[in-house]
């Protein structure tokens, strides 16, 4: 019995691994993403329902900007500039991660950036115990760096072809494949690339099926609810490095 135990142990890890593996396949990028992709959407929503504000939505807050400057409300100005630049801080850490990783360990190079985004989705989870305007606005920094942190990680680890947390960007891929799909019907030498919408489909569905997750689940056990999600993304990453410093 104790073969048949280990094996079926092993499995989760040997998916897990090649999930976040520095060797990659078209189907192990997909499946990342989708998962990616549901855990945006219910961090998205978990920071509707917690604080008020989208935290994946940049666009929003760049607009939030200029509006709040016209009208002189320089604190709401200051908040959006809080979240752009959490994002942004997100993004160029997950990069430094992940460049520093393929030095030391290609191995090393998406599971780190991964278990670190689990780790500060921990943070968020006690997010809950603050209730002054500080707290507040230092879950929002730390739920956007997060996001800033995911979506540079998937479009490093898919070569700039996939974004989790860019609904915009998929939205718009999805109406071009649309588009030249209609267009097609007079000219066949425009074709609709089904694969490449397939997949747009796939991870705006994940999307939106994570944020319905989300906002569920936020809106029942509030802060708390961060940590299922940490421990998707913990369980995705930590196989490969704890089998590294192993030596496994």
């Amino acid at each position: 019995m104790k073969p048949i135990q280990q094996s079926h142990l092993g499995r989760p890890v040997q998916s897990a691994r090649a999930l976040v593996g520095h060797r990659r396949s078209a189907g192990s990028d997909l499946a990342l993403a989708t998962v990616l992709a549901a855990i945006a959407g219910a961090a998205n929503a978990g920071g509707f329902f917690a604080l008020g504000q989208y935290t994946s939505h940049m666009t929003g807050y760049l607009s939030q900007i200029a509006d709040n400057l016209v009208v002189l409300n320089f604190r709401l100005a200051a908040i959006s500039v809080l979240a752009i630049g959490a994002f942004v801080c997100g993004a160029a850490f997950s990069t430094v991660l992940i460049n520093w990783a393929r030095l030391r360990d290609a191995r090393m190079q998406f599971a780190l950036p991964l278990a670190v985004q689990g780790g500060f989705m921990l943070c968020f989870a006690g997010g809950g115990i603050f209730t002054t305007e500080a707290g507040r606005l230092f879950s929002l920094a730390c739920l956007c760096f997060i996001m800033g942190m995911q979506n540079a990680t998937i479009t490093k680890i898919s070569g700039a072809r996939i974004r989790t947390t860019h609904a915009t960007g998929m939205i718009t891929d999805i109406g071009i494949e649309i588009g030249r799909g209609a267009f097609g019907l007079l000219s066949p030498r425009v074709r609709v690339d089904r694969r490449k919408l397939g997949i747009l489909l796939r991870l705006v569905v994940a999307f939106v099926a994570g944020g319905i997750v989300g906002a569920f689940g936020y809106g029942h056990l509030g802060f708390l609810f961060s940590i299922p999600l940490a421990l998707v993304l913990l369980g995705i990453s930590l196989p490969t490095l704890l089998g590294r410093w192993s030596g496994t």
